[in-house]
């Protein structure tokens, strides 16, 4: 009897694993600090604390509710899953990963108490948002990265509808837009509060910009200007 009750934990211990190592895969494809280690760490250690919080309930006769080990690691993931998110300049990143960690984490409990087929059916729509909803995302907003578009010009001949005209042929999204005239230098600066696309041609881009005449400089950063 113990023997298959070991064989069962193995099981339980070998199938968060997988989900876990699946996960890290998918991470890893894109480039993320969060990687295959991480998630198959979390996904097993969730795994042997659902086990421990299983075996306490029917083992021993305890007082407490042995159930609270699994509020706790729902509750203690947060922690990791927030050190995944970073902003850079005006974007945010790993909001996506930090949603994994929390998956990785509940579908390691759900094998903990074998519960296999929600697990399974959890990583299967896991797959679909991950791999054919973001694919759809993408073709519905390709618009997704904040960017700042800084354009400085001499004098105040300022070309203000070819620009708005041709970010918006190359699929920028205008949120905002700023002036600032510098009298001594004789200069005025645009400032674009934009969104840019994953896909922007911006060889292309930059050779219309630089075409203008009277063009001083001008910047593309998701950094807000100085």
């Amino acid at each position: 009897m113990d023997l298959e009750l070991y064989i069962d934990y193995a099981i339980r211990i070998a199938v968060s694993f997988a989900c876990g190592f699946c996960l890290g895969i998918e991470r890893k494809s894109r480039q993320h600090t969060v990687g295959i280690r991480t998630l198959v760490l979390i996904s097993i250690s969730s795994c042997l604390l659902s086990i421990l919080s299983v075996y306490m309930a029917e083992t021993f006769d305890v007082t407490g509710d042995p159930t609270r080990i699994a509020a706790g690691v729902a509750s203690g993931i947060g922690f990791i899953g927030g050190g995944a998110i970073m902003r850079y300049g005006l974007n945010i990143r790993g909001l996506t990963t930090a949603a994994i960690i929390f998956t990785a984490s509940a579908v390691g409990l759900a094998c903990g108490a074998a519960l296999y087929v929600p697990a399974l059916l959890t990583m299967i729509a896991l797959a679909v948002v991950l791999f054919i909803m973001n694919r759809l995302e993408k073709k519905i907003f390709p618009a997704a990265k904040n960017k700042i578009l800084t354009i400085t010009f001499g004098g105040t001949d300022i070309p203000k509808s070819f620009l708005t005209e041709t970010m918006l042929r190359y699929g920028f999204i205008i949120h905002d837009m700023n002036i600032e005239f510098d009298k001594p230098l004789n200069q005025t600066k645009l400032v674009f509060t934009s969104k840019a696309p994953d896909k922007l041609n911006l060889m292309d881009f930059t050779k219309e910009i630089e075409s203008l005449e009277n063009l001083v400089n001008f910047k593309l950063d998701d950094k807000v200007a100085d």
